[in-house]
Protein backbone atom coordinates (compact mmCIF):
# COMPACT_ATOMS: atom_id res chain seq x y z
CA UNK A 1 0.00 0.00 0.00
CA UNK A 2 1.20 3.29 -1.15
CA UNK A 3 2.05 6.25 1.75
CA UNK A 4 -1.01 8.11 0.13
CA UNK A 5 -3.41 5.27 0.29
CA UNK A 6 -2.48 4.36 4.13
CA UNK A 7 -3.12 8.29 4.32
CA UNK A 8 -6.39 8.30 2.83
CA UNK A 9 -7.37 4.94 5.03
CA UNK A 10 -6.44 6.29 8.43
CA UNK A 11 -6.98 9.74 7.94
CA UNK A 12 -10.51 10.88 10.58
CA UNK A 13 -11.11 9.13 13.66
CA UNK A 14 -8.85 6.38 13.48
CA UNK A 15 -6.47 5.61 16.27
CA UNK A 16 -8.11 8.33 18.35
CA UNK A 17 -7.15 6.96 21.59
CA UNK A 18 -4.56 4.34 20.82
CA UNK A 19 -0.79 4.78 19.49
CA UNK A 20 -0.95 4.88 15.82
CA UNK A 21 0.18 1.10 14.44
CA UNK A 22 3.38 0.72 12.68
CA UNK A 23 1.33 -0.31 9.68
CA UNK A 24 0.05 3.15 9.42
CA UNK A 25 2.91 4.73 8.80
CA UNK A 26 3.67 7.57 6.49
CA UNK A 27 6.93 8.57 4.65
CA UNK A 28 8.46 11.99 3.91
CA UNK A 29 6.37 13.39 0.81
CA UNK A 30 3.39 12.76 2.54
CA UNK A 31 4.08 15.38 4.67
CA UNK A 32 5.69 17.85 2.40
CA UNK A 33 2.28 18.01 0.30
CA UNK A 34 0.41 18.32 3.36
CA UNK A 35 2.42 21.46 4.78
CA UNK A 36 2.81 22.82 1.49
CA UNK A 37 -0.70 22.77 0.87
CA UNK A 38 -1.72 23.87 4.05
CA UNK A 39 0.49 27.00 4.87
CA UNK A 40 0.44 28.47 0.96
CA UNK A 41 -3.46 29.70 1.68
CA UNK A 42 -5.92 32.34 2.29
CA UNK A 43 -4.32 34.35 4.72
CA UNK A 44 -1.23 34.78 2.86
CA UNK A 45 -3.20 37.06 0.60
CA UNK A 46 -3.67 39.10 3.78
CA UNK A 47 -0.35 38.65 6.27
CA UNK A 48 1.79 39.45 2.66
CA UNK A 49 0.35 43.11 2.76
CA UNK A 50 0.42 43.73 6.48
CA UNK A 51 3.99 43.33 6.26
CA UNK A 52 4.00 46.43 4.29
CA UNK A 53 1.10 48.43 6.09
CA UNK A 54 3.07 47.80 9.23
CA UNK A 55 6.79 50.17 7.33
CA UNK A 56 9.17 46.76 7.46
CA UNK A 57 12.26 47.45 5.69
CA UNK A 58 13.85 44.73 2.94
CA UNK A 59 16.28 43.76 4.94
CA UNK A 60 14.20 43.52 7.72
CA UNK A 61 11.59 41.34 6.15
CA UNK A 62 13.56 39.01 4.20
CA UNK A 63 15.74 38.16 6.60
CA UNK A 64 13.34 38.33 9.18
CA UNK A 65 10.92 35.62 7.63
CA UNK A 66 14.39 33.19 6.37
CA UNK A 67 15.14 33.38 10.41
CA UNK A 68 11.62 32.88 11.47
CA UNK A 69 10.50 30.22 9.13
CA UNK A 70 13.65 28.44 10.32
CA UNK A 71 12.95 28.29 14.07
CA UNK A 72 9.71 27.46 12.95
CA UNK A 73 10.67 24.04 10.97
CA UNK A 74 12.84 23.83 13.85
CA UNK A 75 10.30 23.44 16.84
CA UNK A 76 8.20 21.30 14.60
CA UNK A 77 11.71 18.98 13.96
CA UNK A 78 13.08 19.30 17.61
CA UNK A 79 9.87 19.82 20.45
CA UNK A 80 6.71 18.97 18.01
CA UNK A 81 7.77 15.24 16.29
CA UNK A 82 9.99 13.73 18.58
CA UNK A 83 6.98 13.33 21.06
CA UNK A 84 4.83 12.63 18.47
CA UNK A 85 7.01 9.40 17.29
CA UNK A 86 7.54 8.20 20.46
CA UNK A 87 3.79 8.06 21.98
CA UNK A 88 1.68 7.88 18.51
CA UNK A 89 -0.86 9.91 20.33
CA UNK A 90 -3.37 12.86 19.29
CA UNK A 91 -2.93 16.02 20.38
CA UNK A 92 -6.61 15.98 22.42
CA UNK A 93 -5.61 11.85 24.00
CA UNK A 94 -2.06 12.93 25.21
CA UNK A 95 -3.94 15.97 27.07
CA UNK A 96 -6.34 13.78 28.45
CA UNK A 97 -4.01 11.35 30.42
CA UNK A 98 -2.16 14.50 31.82
CA UNK A 99 -5.22 16.46 32.42
CA UNK A 100 -8.54 14.33 32.36
CA UNK A 101 -11.28 14.46 29.91
CA UNK A 102 -13.08 17.34 31.72
CA UNK A 103 -10.08 19.27 31.64
CA UNK A 104 -9.40 18.52 28.06
CA UNK A 105 -13.34 20.25 27.50
CA UNK A 106 -11.90 23.53 28.13
CA UNK A 107 -8.96 23.09 25.67
CA UNK A 108 -11.09 22.24 23.37
CA UNK A 109 -13.34 25.25 23.64
CA UNK A 110 -10.93 27.85 23.41
CA UNK A 111 -9.44 25.41 20.21
CA UNK A 112 -12.82 25.43 18.56
CA UNK A 113 -13.17 29.48 19.17
CA UNK A 114 -9.82 30.12 17.96
CA UNK A 115 -10.27 28.29 14.63
CA UNK A 116 -13.68 30.24 14.31
CA UNK A 117 -12.09 33.53 14.29
CA UNK A 118 -9.73 31.87 11.72
CA UNK A 119 -11.38 30.46 9.52
CA UNK A 120 -13.76 34.01 9.64
CA UNK A 121 -10.57 35.66 8.09
CA UNK A 122 -10.36 33.10 5.51
CA UNK A 123 -14.25 33.62 4.45
CA UNK A 124 -13.23 37.56 4.34
CA UNK A 125 -10.46 36.60 2.18
CA UNK A 126 -12.66 34.69 -0.23
CA UNK A 127 -15.33 37.30 -0.45
CA UNK A 128 -13.13 40.63 -1.44
CA UNK A 129 -12.69 38.02 -4.92
CA UNK A 130 -16.68 38.72 -5.31
CA UNK A 131 -16.50 42.22 -4.50
CA UNK A 132 -14.57 42.75 -7.61
CA UNK A 133 -17.06 40.64 -10.00
CA UNK A 134 -20.13 42.85 -8.11
CA UNK A 135 -18.73 46.15 -8.05
CA UNK A 136 -19.72 47.21 -4.03
CA UNK A 137 -18.23 48.44 -1.18
CA UNK A 138 -15.39 46.64 0.50
CA UNK A 139 -13.94 47.32 4.11
CA UNK A 140 -10.87 49.58 4.59
CA UNK A 141 -7.66 48.68 6.06
CA UNK A 142 -9.23 50.52 9.56
CA UNK A 143 -12.78 49.39 9.30
CA UNK A 144 -13.79 46.86 12.07
CA UNK A 145 -17.42 46.76 11.14
CA UNK A 146 -18.68 45.81 7.71
CA UNK A 147 -19.52 49.06 5.93
CA UNK A 148 -22.31 47.37 2.95
CA UNK A 149 -25.02 44.91 2.46
CA UNK A 150 -23.35 43.70 -0.62
CA UNK A 151 -20.29 42.52 2.03
CA UNK A 152 -22.27 41.36 4.25
CA UNK A 153 -24.02 39.28 1.83
CA UNK A 154 -21.08 38.03 0.24
CA UNK A 155 -19.69 36.88 3.48
CA UNK A 156 -22.75 34.94 4.24
CA UNK A 157 -22.93 33.24 1.14
CA UNK A 158 -19.50 32.52 0.65
CA UNK A 159 -19.71 31.05 4.63
CA UNK A 160 -23.01 29.23 4.32
CA UNK A 161 -21.10 27.28 0.74
CA UNK A 162 -17.92 26.46 2.83
CA UNK A 163 -19.58 25.65 6.13
CA UNK A 164 -21.85 23.02 3.85
CA UNK A 165 -18.85 21.56 2.22
CA UNK A 166 -16.89 21.22 5.61
CA UNK A 167 -20.18 19.66 7.31
CA UNK A 168 -20.30 16.54 4.37
CA UNK A 169 -16.41 15.77 5.67
CA UNK A 170 -13.02 16.30 5.10
CA UNK A 171 -11.97 13.75 2.39
CA UNK A 172 -13.84 15.62 -0.12
CA UNK A 173 -11.93 18.88 0.77
CA UNK A 174 -8.76 17.63 1.34
CA UNK A 175 -8.83 15.75 -2.01
CA UNK A 176 -9.94 18.98 -3.49
CA UNK A 177 -7.40 21.24 -1.83
CA UNK A 178 -4.34 18.08 -3.01
CA UNK A 179 -5.32 18.76 -6.45
CA UNK A 180 -5.58 22.89 -6.29
CA UNK A 181 -2.72 23.19 -4.06
CA UNK A 182 0.18 23.01 -7.26
CA UNK A 183 -1.55 25.28 -9.15
CA UNK A 184 -2.29 28.39 -6.24
CA UNK A 185 1.41 27.93 -5.44
CA UNK A 186 1.99 28.61 -9.40
CA UNK A 187 -0.71 31.43 -8.72
CA UNK A 188 1.31 33.09 -5.92
CA UNK A 189 4.48 32.68 -7.51
CA UNK A 190 3.03 34.32 -10.35
CA UNK A 191 1.55 37.36 -8.37
CA UNK A 192 5.12 38.02 -6.99
CA UNK A 193 6.65 37.80 -10.60
CA UNK A 194 3.86 39.70 -12.56
CA UNK A 195 3.57 42.20 -9.26
CA UNK A 196 7.31 43.02 -9.83
CA UNK A 197 7.64 43.84 -13.30
CA UNK A 198 4.23 46.16 -12.84
CA UNK A 199 6.02 47.72 -10.12
CA UNK A 200 9.19 48.41 -12.42
CA UNK A 201 7.00 50.21 -15.14
CA UNK A 202 5.40 52.22 -12.77
CA UNK A 203 8.42 53.42 -11.33
CA UNK A 204 9.65 54.66 -14.91
CA UNK A 205 13.13 53.01 -14.38
CA UNK A 206 14.75 49.72 -15.54
CA UNK A 207 15.59 47.69 -12.81
CA UNK A 208 19.38 47.86 -13.43
CA UNK A 209 18.73 52.01 -12.91
CA UNK A 210 17.25 51.23 -9.77
CA UNK A 211 20.22 49.39 -8.40
CA UNK A 212 18.91 45.47 -9.49
CA UNK A 213 16.87 43.45 -7.53
CA UNK A 214 17.87 44.32 -3.99
CA UNK A 215 17.49 48.02 -5.42
CA UNK A 216 14.35 47.00 -6.51
CA UNK A 217 13.72 45.34 -3.09
CA UNK A 218 14.24 48.47 -1.23
CA UNK A 219 11.66 50.39 -3.09
CA UNK A 220 9.01 47.83 -2.56
CA UNK A 221 9.57 47.71 0.99
CA UNK A 222 11.01 51.23 1.79
CA UNK A 223 10.69 51.11 5.58
CA UNK A 224 9.24 54.11 7.28
CA UNK A 225 6.61 55.12 9.68
CA UNK A 226 3.49 52.56 9.31
CA UNK A 227 -0.03 52.97 7.90
CA UNK A 228 -2.23 54.52 10.71
CA UNK A 229 -3.39 52.03 12.96
CA UNK A 230 -0.58 49.38 11.89
CA UNK A 231 2.35 48.45 14.43
CA UNK A 232 5.76 49.14 13.08
CA UNK A 233 7.37 45.97 12.53
CA UNK A 234 11.33 45.52 12.69
CA UNK A 235 13.21 42.55 11.72
CA UNK A 236 12.48 41.32 15.41
CA UNK A 237 9.26 41.44 14.75
CA UNK A 238 9.26 39.99 11.34
CA UNK A 239 11.20 36.72 13.15
CA UNK A 240 8.95 36.27 16.19
CA UNK A 241 5.81 36.36 13.82
CA UNK A 242 7.12 34.23 11.21
CA UNK A 243 8.45 31.18 14.21
CA UNK A 244 5.28 31.69 16.42
CA UNK A 245 2.26 32.55 13.56
CA UNK A 246 1.74 28.65 14.12
CA UNK A 247 2.64 28.06 17.54
CA UNK A 248 -0.26 26.54 18.70
CA UNK A 249 1.07 23.64 15.88
CA UNK A 250 5.15 23.06 16.65
CA UNK A 251 5.39 24.52 20.41
CA UNK A 252 1.89 24.21 21.32
CA UNK A 253 2.04 20.52 19.81
CA UNK A 254 -1.46 20.98 18.07
CA UNK A 255 0.94 18.83 15.40
CA UNK A 256 0.85 15.77 17.36
CA UNK A 257 -1.70 14.32 15.48
CA UNK A 258 0.08 14.87 12.08
CA UNK A 259 3.50 13.33 13.00
CA UNK A 260 2.15 10.34 14.75
CA UNK A 261 2.08 8.78 11.61
CA UNK A 262 5.56 9.93 10.59
CA UNK A 263 8.37 6.96 10.49
CA UNK A 264 10.76 9.31 11.75
CA UNK A 265 10.89 12.45 13.95
CA UNK A 266 13.34 14.00 11.42
CA UNK A 267 10.62 14.34 9.32
CA UNK A 268 9.18 17.75 10.92
CA UNK A 269 11.65 19.31 8.12
CA UNK A 270 9.18 18.56 5.94
CA UNK A 271 7.73 21.63 7.22
CA UNK A 272 10.12 23.68 5.57
CA UNK A 273 8.18 23.32 2.79
CA UNK A 274 5.28 25.63 3.76
CA UNK A 275 6.96 27.48 5.63
CA UNK A 276 9.62 28.72 2.51
CA UNK A 277 6.47 28.23 0.18
CA UNK A 278 3.72 29.68 2.12
CA UNK A 279 5.31 31.83 5.16
CA UNK A 280 8.27 32.91 2.36
CA UNK A 281 7.36 33.49 -1.07
CA UNK A 282 3.93 33.71 -1.13
CA UNK A 283 3.78 36.34 1.98
CA UNK A 284 6.77 38.24 0.19
CA UNK A 285 4.77 37.82 -3.40
CA UNK A 286 1.17 39.59 -1.70
CA UNK A 287 3.55 41.83 0.01
CA UNK A 288 4.87 43.12 -3.36
CA UNK A 289 1.45 43.59 -5.09
CA UNK A 290 0.44 45.88 -2.11
CA UNK A 291 3.46 48.16 -2.12
CA UNK A 292 2.25 48.13 -5.93
CA UNK A 293 -0.57 49.11 -4.95
CA UNK A 294 0.45 51.93 -2.88
CA UNK A 295 3.19 52.91 -4.58
CA UNK A 296 0.44 53.78 -7.62
CA UNK A 297 -2.07 55.00 -5.29
CA UNK A 298 -0.94 56.06 -1.94
CA UNK A 299 -4.40 57.14 -0.82
CA UNK A 300 -5.48 53.57 -1.01
CA UNK A 301 -4.35 52.06 1.72
CA UNK A 302 -7.02 49.05 1.40
CA UNK A 303 -5.97 45.45 2.05
CA UNK A 304 -8.33 43.77 -0.04
CA UNK A 305 -6.95 40.57 -1.76
CA UNK A 306 -9.54 40.21 -4.60
CA UNK A 307 -8.65 43.46 -6.27
CA UNK A 308 -4.41 43.18 -5.53
CA UNK A 309 -5.12 39.45 -7.30
CA UNK A 310 -7.29 40.60 -9.84
CA UNK A 311 -4.55 43.66 -11.08
CA UNK A 312 -2.08 41.33 -11.31
CA UNK A 313 -3.87 37.78 -12.95
CA UNK A 314 -7.61 38.32 -13.56
CA UNK A 315 -9.57 36.21 -13.23
CA UNK A 316 -7.06 33.32 -12.50
CA UNK A 317 -5.98 35.81 -9.70
CA UNK A 318 -10.18 35.75 -8.56
CA UNK A 319 -10.21 32.34 -8.32
CA UNK A 320 -6.97 31.45 -6.76
CA UNK A 321 -8.36 34.25 -4.26
CA UNK A 322 -11.51 32.54 -3.93
CA UNK A 323 -10.24 28.84 -3.63
CA UNK A 324 -6.97 29.60 -1.70
CA UNK A 325 -9.61 30.91 1.12
CA UNK A 326 -12.31 28.06 0.25
CA UNK A 327 -9.42 25.23 0.68
CA UNK A 328 -8.13 26.88 4.00
CA UNK A 329 -11.67 27.61 5.48
CA UNK A 330 -13.14 24.20 5.14
CA UNK A 331 -10.39 22.33 6.91
CA UNK A 332 -10.06 24.99 9.86
CA UNK A 333 -14.08 24.95 10.13
CA UNK A 334 -13.98 21.03 10.11
CA UNK A 335 -11.16 21.03 13.34
CA UNK A 336 -12.93 23.36 14.96
CA UNK A 337 -16.55 21.42 14.35
CA UNK A 338 -14.60 18.50 16.13
CA UNK A 339 -13.10 20.34 18.73
CA UNK A 340 -16.55 21.43 19.81
CA UNK A 341 -18.54 18.06 19.19
CA UNK A 342 -15.94 16.62 21.83
CA UNK A 343 -18.02 18.77 24.74
CA UNK A 344 -21.18 17.95 22.81
CA UNK A 345 -20.90 14.28 22.01
CA UNK A 346 -24.37 13.65 21.52
CA UNK A 347 -25.06 16.41 18.81
CA UNK A 348 -23.69 15.34 15.05
CA UNK A 349 -21.35 16.16 13.62
CA UNK A 350 -22.98 17.34 10.42
CA UNK A 351 -24.90 19.38 13.03
CA UNK A 352 -21.98 20.60 14.88
CA UNK A 353 -20.27 21.23 11.74
CA UNK A 354 -22.89 23.60 10.25
CA UNK A 355 -23.10 25.85 13.65
CA UNK A 356 -19.41 26.21 13.63
CA UNK A 357 -19.78 27.46 9.72
CA UNK A 358 -22.54 29.97 11.22
CA UNK A 359 -20.07 30.99 14.07
CA UNK A 360 -17.32 31.77 11.63
CA UNK A 361 -19.09 33.32 8.92
CA UNK A 362 -20.59 36.02 11.58
CA UNK A 363 -16.93 35.95 12.35
CA UNK A 364 -16.19 36.62 8.64
CA UNK A 365 -18.72 39.57 8.33
CA UNK A 366 -16.38 41.66 10.99
CA UNK A 367 -13.23 42.76 8.77
CA UNK A 368 -11.57 43.88 11.83
CA UNK A 369 -10.24 40.21 12.27
CA UNK A 370 -8.99 39.97 9.17
CA UNK A 371 -7.07 43.13 8.91
CA UNK A 372 -5.58 42.56 12.35
CA UNK A 373 -4.66 39.03 11.27
CA UNK A 374 -0.84 39.36 12.36
CA UNK A 375 -2.08 40.28 15.90
CA UNK A 376 -4.66 37.54 16.00
CA UNK A 377 -2.58 34.87 15.36
CA UNK A 378 0.37 35.77 17.88
CA UNK A 379 -2.77 35.89 20.27
CA UNK A 380 -3.89 32.16 19.01
CA UNK A 381 -0.22 31.24 19.65
CA UNK A 382 -0.35 32.49 23.37
CA UNK A 383 -3.52 30.98 24.33
CA UNK A 384 -3.12 27.35 23.28
CA UNK A 385 0.99 27.60 23.84
CA UNK A 386 0.96 27.07 27.73
CA UNK A 387 -0.67 23.38 26.91
CA UNK A 388 2.20 22.81 24.44
CA UNK A 389 4.80 23.51 27.66
CA UNK A 390 3.34 21.13 29.85
CA UNK A 391 3.12 18.00 27.37
CA UNK A 392 6.74 19.09 27.08
CA UNK A 393 7.43 19.28 30.30
CA UNK A 394 5.00 16.51 31.54
CA UNK A 395 6.95 14.05 28.71
CA UNK A 396 10.51 14.31 28.88
CA UNK A 397 11.19 15.97 32.44
CA UNK A 398 8.41 14.42 35.21
CA UNK A 399 10.37 10.85 35.67
CA UNK A 400 13.62 12.78 35.88
CA UNK A 401 12.64 14.71 38.68
CA UNK A 402 10.93 11.72 39.89
CA UNK A 403 6.86 12.95 39.45
CA UNK A 404 3.63 11.36 38.32
CA UNK A 405 3.78 11.77 34.41
CA UNK A 406 0.15 11.40 32.40
CA UNK A 407 -1.41 12.04 36.28
CA UNK A 408 -4.81 11.78 35.28
CA UNK A 409 -4.79 8.84 34.08
CA UNK A 410 -2.52 7.01 36.56
CA UNK A 411 -4.75 8.59 39.43
CA UNK A 412 -8.11 8.03 37.55
CA UNK A 413 -9.70 10.95 37.95
CA UNK A 414 -11.04 13.53 35.34
CA UNK A 415 -9.68 16.57 36.25
CA UNK A 416 -6.10 17.56 37.32
CA UNK A 417 -6.23 21.24 38.21
CA UNK A 418 -2.63 21.96 38.02
CA UNK A 419 -2.31 22.23 34.16
CA UNK A 420 -5.69 24.45 34.70
CA UNK A 421 -4.08 26.81 36.63
CA UNK A 422 -1.13 26.91 35.10
CA UNK A 423 -2.62 27.26 31.50
CA UNK A 424 -5.26 30.06 33.09
CA UNK A 425 -2.03 32.16 35.47
CA UNK A 426 0.32 32.17 32.42
CA UNK A 427 -2.43 33.09 29.57
CA UNK A 428 -3.68 36.10 32.21
CA UNK A 429 -0.06 37.48 32.74
CA UNK A 430 0.71 37.33 29.30
CA UNK A 431 -2.45 39.43 28.08
CA UNK A 432 -1.67 41.57 30.87
CA UNK A 433 1.69 42.20 29.96
CA UNK A 434 0.61 42.82 26.21
CA UNK A 435 -2.17 44.81 26.78
CA UNK A 436 -0.47 47.00 29.29
CA UNK A 437 2.18 47.54 27.00
CA UNK A 438 5.06 46.40 28.91
CA UNK A 439 5.76 43.37 26.24
CA UNK A 440 4.17 43.28 22.64
CA UNK A 441 2.30 40.72 21.87
CA UNK A 442 4.40 39.47 19.46
CA UNK A 443 7.14 38.79 21.56
CA UNK A 444 5.31 37.92 25.29
CA UNK A 445 5.26 33.96 24.09
CA UNK A 446 8.26 32.90 24.46
CA UNK A 447 9.32 33.80 28.04
CA UNK A 448 5.56 32.41 28.60
CA UNK A 449 6.31 29.08 27.34
CA UNK A 450 8.79 29.06 29.86
CA UNK A 451 6.97 30.27 32.86
CA UNK A 452 4.51 27.75 32.06
CA UNK A 453 6.88 25.29 32.25
CA UNK A 454 8.49 26.28 35.53
CA UNK A 455 5.17 26.70 36.76
CA UNK A 456 3.85 23.31 35.97
CA UNK A 457 6.94 21.87 37.60
CA UNK A 458 6.38 24.19 40.86
CA UNK A 459 2.86 23.06 41.11
CA UNK A 460 3.40 19.30 40.68
CA UNK A 461 6.17 18.95 42.72
CA UNK A 462 3.88 21.02 45.56
CA UNK A 463 0.90 18.98 44.90
CA UNK A 464 2.19 15.29 44.07
CA UNK A 465 4.30 15.85 47.34
CA UNK A 466 1.50 16.48 49.68
CA UNK A 467 -0.59 13.47 47.97
CA UNK A 468 2.37 11.07 48.94
CA UNK A 469 2.92 12.47 52.88
CA UNK A 470 -0.73 12.23 53.27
Amino acid sequence: MTDEAKQEHHVGDEFEREPVPKSAWLGFKSFIGQYAGEHCAGTELMIGPLFVAAGVSAFDVIGGLFVGNLLAVLSWMFLCAPIAVRARLTLYYQLEKICGKHMVILYNLANGIMFCFLAGSMITVSATAVGVWFDFPMPALSDVMPNSIGWVMAVLVVGALISVVAAFGYKMVARFANIAAPWMVLVFLAFGLIGARQFIAASGSSLSEMGGIWGLANEIWKGGDPLPGQVKFTFWHVTFFAWFCNMAMHIGMSDLSVFRFAKKSWYGAASASGMYVGHFMAWLAASILYALQLHIDPANTDVLPGPLAYKACGIAGLICVIIAGWTTANPTIYRAGLAFQAIMPKVSRFKVTLATGAIATLAGVFPGIAMKLLGFVAIYGMVLMPMGAIIFVDFWLFDRLGLKKNYAEQCGINFNWIPLVTWVSVCSVCAWLAQTGRVQIFFVSLPGWFAAAVLYIVLSKLFQKKEISS
